[in-house]
Formats: C-alpha cells, structure tokens, sequence
C-alpha cells in the first residue's frame, strides 16, 4: 500500500504518534474498503500506546470506551476512534468480554476481529499492510471467512453471524461454509443481543443492493425463525391463482426490488412486511387460497416487530400506514370524489410512498419489472383532483370553527361534527369550499340537530 492511498489527516495523527515513539495503525473497515479499491469513510485506529498516553499527545480526547482502552481524537474537525492494541477474552453475555489485556503488537490485537477481511491493518504513515489472516486475498476471492474457528467467534459475540450475512449482501461475497455450519449452534447467543444492535444490521441488510442474499442464508441456518419467525411462517405458504410464489419468496423480492431502486426505509420494510399477516388469516374456499383483511394482520404484525426493535415511532408509523393501505383497488368507475376520499385517507405526502409499494408487491407477484404505465390512470385522476381542489382536512375549510360560533353553533362535539359534515361536503363538491355556501349548510345542520345557542 502506497503513500497515495493515506489520507493526510492521518499522516498528521501519524506524525504525532510518531514522535512519541508509538505506533499507530488504521484499522476496521476502512482498510477493507481501501483494500477493496474503494473510498474509507471511518477512521478507527489502534496503537500501542495506553489511553493515558494519547490523552497526553492530543489536546482534545474523549475517553468513550477508556475501560476497554477506547478513546476518540477530535482532530482538525475529524473524529477518530483509537483504541490500545488488546486481547479480549471470558466472554460471558454473548457480547462483552469479561477480560480485556493490553497486547504488544498489532497481530495480537487482529486476532479478535471477526472476520479475515477486517483483520487488516494499515500502518501510518507508510501504508505497510499488516494481514496475518489472508484478509486481501479472501476480498480478493470474495468470501467471508472468520479469524479462527467460526464458533469461537460467534460464541463471542451473537451478532456476529447476522454481521456476516449483511456483509455478503452488501458486498456480494460468498460465505465460508464454517460460518453457514456454525450459525445454527450460535442461535442462543444470539437471542442474548440486544434488539437495537440487531436493528442496526437489520436496516443495513435492507439497504443492500440485495436483501435476499441475507435472508435466504437467515432462514436456512434458522436465523430467521429466531429474529422474524412471523416472516419465516411465510415459507410455504401457496396464492397460486394471484402468485408465482409463496408469501415469503414474494416478500423478499418485493423487499429486492424496493432496495434496488432506492427507495426509502420505511417503504422497503413495508414491501418486506406487507404479506406476514397471510399465514394468519388464510382460508382455503372452493380450492383457493384466500387472504382475506390480511393487510391489516399485517400492520398489526408489522407494528409489533418493529417496536420490538426499537424503530423510531416515524418509521413504524409510516411502514405500518403503508401496510395498511397497499391493497387499494383502482378502477375507471371511481368517481371524482373517491378519488379525494383516497388522497385523504393515504395522506398526500404518503402517495408516491405507496405507489412505490404497489410496483415492489406487482414485481414480486412474478419476479417481472412491472410495466411503467402501472398506476398511471390512477395518478392522472389524483394529479387532477390535487389541482382542482386543496381540501382535503378541515384545516383547508373556508370556515373555521370561530365563523361557526359567529353564527350561533354551540362550541363541543356538536361543532366537530359540523366541521366533518362541511369536510365530506367539500370532498364530494370542492365548488361549495366557500365562506358564504358552508355557513348556510352549516346553520341547516345545526337548526335540524339542536346545536345552536346565541350568536356569538
């Protein structure tokens, strides 16, 4: 590895090791992506300097994981994690180590990374790759292999074999065959893992260019019985007559065609989750399968397993939403208004969400892009509807709640009805959203149901 390749933020961080008679390596993922010819982004680093030591050398240290020898340089504007040369051992909680000790040389600490391709390091400022594991040529052959035994690893660490898995969707490597044979036995510690850790490697699964080179492996090594096993009860689950395949081969194609085309978090767990309610709620009528409200078992499923794994409360409404809505039905019969009584029960700013959806649920009916005209007649009609009329909650009213009482409605319940008749008024005829016609529509109502008082 030549000079060309270190950034020189880092021969500076170097320099000051240096000095100091310390050594100093980039370590991590960044050495992967640099082997891998691609751009680092995270800068980890690890010396054999003590904590102490690097506290004295830099002028702004944070002392984020000092008990384990962990520290972070604020350097220039840049944040760099640096962490003293270890060995790690007695790991009791399937993630922890019981035991930490200070190693004298950077292939001591190598020894208890995860994975061959991770157990690299640059040393700064030259660029010398230390590789004791066959890391670049494991990158080089595309496979995933662990330093050592596989058990060992996984024993250390239960997110481990999830972490392999993201990595082959991620990067398209193939798994060691130890690693696929060591999974199952690795389930219990696994279960120990919190579910915050496993969400994170859950969203960058998601975010892969092919979610299902994680999950096929997952259910094969039962992985996905034990983190999802609403979806893994989707395996075998027939819809012949509407699909090619069943409801978990359709979920993850969904899921790959959503993430293949970039589209947001919430839509592709909402194509990865849409079916799960199926298995739940199938019935079999005249030799076939029916569904049927299986969208919103769905959603409840889905609302379950997402807060379970702590997801932000946005992105578990919005998938849940999504779920929710994804077996709306167009036809050409569908009247102006039930064309804005579908806007507003999507919610304007969750259309082109669920549009999305729809293609990701047709592509994976097949395994077929689906053609680019789908939906159009359906976006035409809420282009139009959109343009012709922006009423669509009771804050796009031409009266308030304030012009009701002007005219004597009582305020309390009565006035939000009120307020939700004059809604359904609009919805139905956008012409009469004016001051003067949803007053006197307002003031019939109120007479006829007694919910008038005094002018105010």
């Amino acid at each position: 590895m030549g000079n060309a390749r270190i950034h020189p933020i880092l021969k500076e961080v170097a320099g000051i090791f240096n000095r100091a008679g310390k050594q100093v390596f980039l370590v991590g993922g960044a050495v992967r992506d640099i082997v891998r010819g691609k751009k680092a982004h995270d800068w980890d680093l690890a010396t054999d300097a003590r904590p102490e030591e690097v506290i004295a050398l830099f002028k702004k240290v944070i002392p984020t994981g000092i008990k384990h020898g962990t520290v972070t340089i604020l350097y220039k504007g840049n944040s760099l994690e640096v962490t003293t040369f270890r060995t790690e051992s007695d790991y009791r909680d399937g993630r922890r180590p019981g035991r930490v000790e200070y190693a004298a040389a950077i292939e001591e600490d190598l020894s208890r990374r995860d994975f061959t391709m991770n157990a690299m390091a640059l040393e700064l400022p030259g660029g010398r790759l230390a590789d004791p594991f066959g890391g670049a040529e494991d990158i080089k052959r595309g496979i995933i292999r662990c330093v050592g035994r596989a058990e060992e690893r996984f024993d250390e660490d239960g997110l481990r074999p999830l972490r392999a898995l993201r990595f082959a969707a991620q990067l398209g490597f193939t798994l060691d065959g130890a690693i696929l044979e060591a999974i199952p036995g690795a389930l219990g510690t696994t279960a120990k893992v919190s579910p915050e850790r496993v969400r994170d490697e859950l969203d960058k699964i998601l975010t892969s260019p092919k979610p299902s080179a994680a999950f096929l492996p997952m259910e094969k090594t039962g992985l996905l019985a034990l983190l999802l096993p609403d979806l893994a009860a989707c395996r075998g689950v027939e819809q012949k007559g509407y699909h090619r395949f069943d409801v978990l081969d359709h979920s993850l194609l969904a899921c790959d065609y959503a993430a293949a085309h970039g589209f947001p978090l919430h839509v592709i767990l909402a194509a990865l989750l849409h079916d799960i309610g199926k298995p739940r709620t199938r019935d079999l009528k005249e030799g076939v399968w029916t569904f049927h409200n299986h969208e919103r078992e769905s959603a409840r499923l889905a609302r379950n397993i997402l807060t379970s794994f702590r997801y932000p409360n946005a992105v578990t409404g919005a998938t849940v939403h999504l779920i929710e809505e994804h077996m709306f039905f167009y036809e050409d019969a569908w009247t102006d208004a039930a064309v804005r009584r579908f806007i507003i029960r999507v919610g304007e700013e969750n259309l082109h969400d669920l549009y999305a959806l729809r293609r990701c649920d047709t592509y994976g009916t097949a395994g077929v892009a689906p053609s680019p005209t789908l939906l159009l007649p359906l976006m035409r009609r809420v282009e139009a509807a959109l343009a012709q009329s922006r009423a669509f909650s009771l804050k796009d009213l031409a009266v308030s709640g304030k012009d009701l009482m002007a005219i004597g409605v009582t305020p309390g319940p009565g006035m939000g009805t009120i307020l939700n008749e004059l809604l359904e008024t609009v919805v139905d005829d956008p012409a009469l959203n004016r001051k003067e016609a949803l007053l006197e529509i307002a003031a019939n109502y109120a007479r006829t149901h007694g919910l008038t008082g005094p002018p105010a």
